[in-house]
């Protein structure tokens, strides 16, 4: 964190803000303090994933005990997929994380792009149409949540922001995503925190600076997820990836 103007720092504090509002609200809201942290800092792409993905373990905890108070995560058709995609997170996540040390700072902003704009995609897919309530095969669960844990240990992100849209997609109903993937996010960024840690990875000062402010949007997400409409948050997000995604890639 040393270097950083002041100005930067409340910005990276505001873009965890964001994030957390939009992990728990939509889902894809967690890939906005890796792009915070890539656009803003210095930081070498390992530790900006590893900064990232430890900011994830707090608000993990903080959105499944939320929909376990709201009752998605006692629903046993729910809770099923919720220890699905967290069992599956262990082996997916870290691979990810030791592909990571072979990615170049070039490289890294040419797959955040790329990322970005998938999930715009993946959250405009979600947006249409309603939800039908139903569950996907548990093999099914099974390949996302490893899939979801190896692009999540790479690039540093939580499991809300690609389990939720690719579950919806699938025809779970919006909450029970939301829910599980609060679930599977704890596994992925515990497992994906030791695994950059142990390299010297992460920049625990950072991760206070935006893990706290993530915390708190994580519990307004939450409300708004339940209280109102979020196609306005839904088309915000999307064209913030959208803006974002080419500078990301000509910034690396």
């Amino acid at each position: 964190m040393e270097g950083l103007s002041a100005g930067v720092l409340v910005l990276l504090a505001v873009i965890g803000l964001i994030g957390g509002v939009g992990i728990a609200a939509v889902g894809p809201g967690g890939v906005l303090p890796t792009i915070g942290l890539f656009v803003l800092t210095p930081l070498a792409p390992a530790t900006v994933a590893g900064t990232a993905i430890a900011t994830n373990i707090a608000t993990g905890v903080a959105g499944t005990a939320a929909y376990t108070v709201s009752g998605q995560l006692r629903d046993p058709a729910t809770r099923r997929t919720a220890w699905i995609l967290a069992g599956t997170a262990v082996a997916g996540t870290p691979p990810g994380v030791v592909v990571n040390g072979q990615v170049s700072a070039r490289s890294f902003g040419i797959l955040l792009a790329i990322f970005s704009v998938a999930v715009a995609a993946l959250v405009w897919r979600r947006g249409r149409g309603p939800a039908v309530g139903a569950r996907p095969r548990d093999a099914v669960v099974a390949g996302l949540g490893l899939a979801v844990g190896l692009v999540s240990g790479l690039l540093g992100l939580g499991g809300p922001l690609l389990s939720v849209p690719l579950l919806v997609a699938l025809g779970v109903e919006a909450l029970a995503a939301l829910a599980a993937a609060q679930a599977q996010s704890v596994v992925i960024a515990t497992v994906g925190t030791v695994g950059y840690a142990l390299s010297g990875r992460v920049d625990w000062a950072l991760v206070l600076l935006i893990g706290l402010p993530e915390l708190a949007g994580v519990l307004l997400g939450w409300r708004i997820a339940r209280a109102l409409p979020t196609r306005t948050l839904r088309l915000i997000l999307i064209a913030t990836l959208l803006a974002l995604a080419p500078y990301l890639a000509l910034r690396g």
